[in-house]
């Protein structure tokens, strides 16, 4: 199947088959692609949190508004997070980079409007590895749901993540397509019209 073909049926799942399980074979192989996600000058200012212990994640999916039962219904939930310390990510992750791209890119585009930018910037990497992440689901027959709709504050504590803050959530399994009134064969995928969103010149 091509990528189109694939991008025309993947859907953020409402009900999983909480009887199918994904194997450990193919969580690891979820991380290897993680790991090599793209962002910005190769900065990766990140942190991938596989749970598959199931005492854990549902006290995390008690912390997690209306995706609580997603959350208890599939085997594995990833967690994305960010760096907070700017000077740590200075110092750990730019100090193995060529200088040239944080002379050239980083300090005087970035660095130079303030930490609020920085962290901005920080958090908009983690965001692109998502959409990598969701690419590579769905390219493994696994159907995966993003949720911003998390206590980012509580996982935080829940995991005991230090140096890092959750930004959002990930359930990774197989859907319950004959029950889930988010499959595209109850609710055809809508997108703008092509003419709407897309220049050519």
């Amino acid at each position: 199947m091509s990528f189109l073909d694939l991008a025309k049926v993947r859907y953020s799942t409402k009900k999983y088959d909480n009887t199918k399980q994904i194997s450990n074979e193919q969580i690891e192989e979820l991380k290897q692609i993680l790991r090599l996600s793209p962002s910005s000058i190769n900065s990766q200012p990140w942190k991938f949190t596989f749970i598959t212990n199931q005492t854990l994640k549902k006290e995390l999916a008690s912390q997690s508004y209306v995706n609580e039962q997603s959350i208890n219904d599939v085997n594995l939930l990833v967690v994305f997070s960010v760096m907070e310390n700017i000077e740590h990510f200075e110092n750990r992750n730019l100090s193995v980079l060529p200088e040239a791209w944080i002379k050239g890119f980083y300090e005087p585009l970035i660095k130079s409007n303030g930490d609020e930018a920085v962290k901005s910037w920080l958090e908009n990497q983690v965001y692109i590895s998502l959409g990598f992440f969701l690419s590579a689901c769905i390219s493994m027959g696994l159907d995966a749901t993003p949720m911003e709709g998390i206590d980012r504050t509580a996982y935080k504590n829940i995991l005991k993540q230090d140096g890092y803050s959750p930004l959002f959530a990930v359930t990774v399994g197989y859907a319950d397509a004959a029950n889930d009134w988010a499959h595209p064969a109850v609710l055809p995928k809508s997108r703008f019209e092509m003419k709407e969103i897309i220049e050519s010149f």
